[in-house]
């Protein structure tokens, strides 16, 4: 799985994970960043940070004027958040510029983190940074859907809001993640082939969320009243809409 900020992050892109050492180069998830300090995951669980981060990735370089301008933070800043990332690796200075107005670009197109560790400043410093992370997606849907008026028909029909309850083993979940994977892994190549983007692609913040329900794993079995208070909560149908969103 890959965690991206624009997975894309950024993000508004991104899932963290150890997979992926052995891809292929033409792998698009394989074009990624590893974080494992808890300085760099503290220091990336910023939303600035993640949003500079997506930024570079789907604009390219960029100084730290422009990214002030596309993002409505101060130049200082972008200067001093840029820094920071590059710090821990997540951005480097691009060829071109003049003066102190160098050019800022992302060190790979996804970022990826451990889901487990042994050391305990790791797994607090993970936690914070899938909580900012989870906090920024919620951010950009509302958003989205505070806005999704404007959009054509055919987008509105085509976006995905919904869940699904669903008893599986670990296992189970772990291979549904790899087939989503596998999905999405040619509409990925996109990212940095803009000349493959068919003339009416958007860009699209596909979000993959799945987790163990803490009513029934804490009580150790199924139970009725949470399946019928607090179940799927999509407005479209779970089978077509539910699961991927």
């Amino acid at each position: 799985m890959v965690k991206g900020t624009e997975r894309t992050t950024d993000p508004e892109s991104a899932c963290a994970g150890d997979a992926g050492a052995s891809q292929p180069r033409s792998d698009p998830f394989a074009d990624r960043t590893h974080l494992s300090d808890p300085r760099a995951l503290r220091a990336y669980a910023h939303p600035t940070r993640m949003e500079l981060v997506g930024l570079l990735r789907r604009e390219g370089p960029l100084t730290a004027t422009r990214a002030a301008e596309l993002t409505g933070e101060s130049v200082a800043s972008c200067s001093y958040h840029l820094r920071m990332l590059a710090k821990y690796d997540l951005v480097e200075q691009a060829e071109g510029g003049r003066g102190r107005e160098k050019p800022w670009r992302a060190t790979a197109q996804f970022t990826d983190w451990p889901e487990h560790s042994e050391d305990p400043a790791v797994i607090d410093a993970s936690a914070a940074l899938n909580i900012a992370l989870a906090e920024n997606y919620f951010a950009k849907m509302t958003r989205a859907l505070e806005q999704r008026a404007a959009l054509p028909q055919v987008w509105q029909q085509a976006e995905q809001y919904g869940d699904v309850s669903l008893y599986l083993t670990a296992g189970e979940l772990t291979e549904i993640g790899e087939r989503i994977t596998e999905l999405l892994r040619p509409y990925a190549a996109r990212l940095q082939a803009p000349e493959s983007r068919p003339v009416d692609a958007r860009l699209v913040s596909f979000l993959r969320v799945a987790f163990v329900r803490q009513v029934e794993a804490g009580g150790g079995g199924t139970s009725r009243i949470a399946d019928e208070t607090d179940g799927d909560t999509g407005h479209k149908e779970p089978p077509a809409r539910g699961g991927a969103k």
